[in-house]
């Protein structure tokens, strides 16, 4: 890569060219140039726009001698336009042959590209999606951007007030101009992916042979997952609730950590339609309720593991008000994630001057399609989002006993849970409310012990004399492959259990199972998390 060149070695505006979708700034900048003595060219709603500024334009046709035509697909397409952006000022073959076509080189570019996500958001049909894909656009944005020794390149109203500076110092520095050109070339590389990605939905390719994702960074974040490590929040644009559409109403910056959490949080409590609460600690759930309140299901929720829950994340799914506020910031909490707090809620947090409060305005849809991602030396995963989820109707009781209605519930309610939870999972839950979570061992047996011990923990605390698994029903993320982890859950005091199922040894878990007086139920679907 060649030096760059001295920030004092500038390049005059003479010529600009403006052609924007995204009007807001333009006047502000048509008139800084003018100042400056810079010729402005433009094209229709541009032009128009400027003129009724009282800016003097050129229109693009007058520049070139060439009307536009075909409907206007075809207007800058043309030598004058892009011998005037490419043509090199340092070569004297380039500046000869530009006097003899009679092409005026180009100083800046100014483009940003028709709405094509904007026209896909609102329902538009295939031809206006296709009319709104930009050709012009993004040629001279590309060509602006491979002679920026030369030409600068705008794409984002954001780059003006920089623009609009660098004229009062006599024009653009090199430096500028390669740090507008990268940005350029991202700007059409995500709007290209924007438009790749629409042609595989509607062809139906999840997975198409080439796959193109982008993303616009939010913020630059202090550190990783760990101090040494460096991050960065990008956001995808896609309209799903949660922490990339969250506004934050109060607290300091969120870390990596943060971020992963809430996200976590978020998600799993979108997958009640009572109100309800989850806790996180280190992207797994060490507690979650749901109740005809945010309120008693906060309570619910912490008494699972409330040591865990310090310092936690805590997600609510319904807005969130002042009594459940005030229980919530009675520990230590880094984040708390709603669609919505009334002002008394956030009054009383405002006092928890650390915690920060997000509020998404919605909840995700736990059912919807969707892809994710994790990342691989040399490449990543993708797979759709885990939206599987079982109901009364799909389960299939295995056992002598079968479940009461109230264990269930309670049975739909904690594989729900085990859905968010690290594989292998064991989650113990009673009345609407885990009472014993283990997550994330290399052994079921392990999740299960771990789960149960967790609760006696959490009874001591209480105060109470048993441990809260007594009486619970269990629920297992995949299947058992042998009775042992089952012989756990019932030690721990299930009486009741959901599984996927599908082990060879299936039978040897439901005899452990019958053996006990316990019932289980199968339910054909795991939720493996990893």
């Amino acid at each position: 890569m060649t030096a760059l060149s001295s920030t004092s070695d500038r390049q005059p505006i003479r010529r600009a060219l403006l052609s924007v979708s995204d009007k807001s700034g333009l006047i502000e900048l048509g008139r800084a140039l003018a100042a400056h003595g810079a010729q402005l060219i433009s094209t229709g709603g541009t032009a128009r726009a400027l003129r009724e500024a009282g800016l003097a334009v050129t229109d693009v046709s007058e520049h070139t001698g060439f009307p536009e035509i075909l409907d206007g697909r075809v207007k800058t397409l043309v030598p004058q336009i892009h011998g005037g952006i490419l043509g090199r000022r340092d070569l004297a073959d380039h500046a000869v042959q530009m006097e003899e076509h009679g092409i005026a080189p180009i100083d800046l570019v100014c483009v940003n590209l028709y709405p094509f996500a904007a026209t896909v958001a609102s329902g538009a049909g295939w031809d206006d999606c296709i009319e709104n894909i930009d050709i012009g656009g993004p040629a001279m944005i590309r060509a602006a951007a491979k002679n920026h020794d030369h030409v600068a390149i705008l794409t984002a109203p954001d780059q003006y007030a920089a623009l609009t500076a660098a004229l009062a110092e006599g024009g653009t520095t090199a430096d500028q101009r390669r740090h507008w050109a990268a940005a350029a070339y991202a700007h059409t590389a995500a709007y290209d992916s924007m438009i790749a990605g629409w042609f595989a939905r509607q062809l139906g390719e999840t997975f198409p042979p080439v796959l193109t994702i982008s993303g616009a960074r939010r913020e630059v974040l202090r550190y990783g997952e760990n101090p040494h490590q460096e991050a960065a929040f990008y956001v995808t644009g896609e309209a799903r609730p949660g922490v990339a559409t969250a506004r934050q109403m109060q607290g300091k910056a969120l870390s990596y950590n943060n971020l992963n959490d809430t996200d976590a949080a978020f998600e799993a409590v979108a997958e009640f339609e009572r109100p309800a609460v989850v806790i996180v600690k280190h992207a797994n759930p060490c507690g979650a309720a749901v109740a005809d309140s945010l309120e008693a299901a906060w309570t619910a929720a912490l008494r699972c593991d409330p040591v865990s829950a310090f310092g936690g994340i805590v997600a609510v799914n319904r807005p969130l008000d002042a009594a459940t506020a005030a229980l919530i910031s009675e520990i230590f909490t880094e984040v708390i994630v709603a669609p919505e707090a009334d002002d008394a809620a956030r009054e009383v947090l405002a006092r928890k001057k650390n915690l920060r409060l997000l509020l998404t305005g919605g909840v995700p849809d736990a059912t919807a399609s969707g892809l994710t991602f994790k990342s691989l030396a040399g490449g990543f995963l993708s797979q759709t989002r885990d939206g599987g989820r079982v109901g009364e109707a799909d389960l299939k009781v295995v056992t002598q006993r079968r479940p009461t209605e109230a264990e269930l519930r309670d049975l739909l309610f904690a594989f729900r849970v085990a859905k968010h939870v690290k594989s292998n999972a064991v989650i113990y839950a009673k009345d609407g409310a885990t009472v014993g979570i283990g997550a994330g061992q290399m052994s079921r047996v392990d999740s299960a012990r771990i789960a149960a011990r967790k609760s006696e923990d959490a009874a001591g605390i209480a105060g109470e004399s048993q441990a809260l698994t007594v009486g619970s029903v269990a629920a297992s993320d995949a299947f058992f492959p042998f009775a042992d982890g089952l012989e756990s859950v019932i030690a721990a005091g299930a009486v009741a259990v959901i599984q996927p199922g599908g082990s060879i040894r299936d039978q040897e878990v439901i005899d452990a199972a019958d053996r006990a007086g316990i019932a289980m139920v199968f339910t054909g679907m795991r939720h493996f998390r990893h």
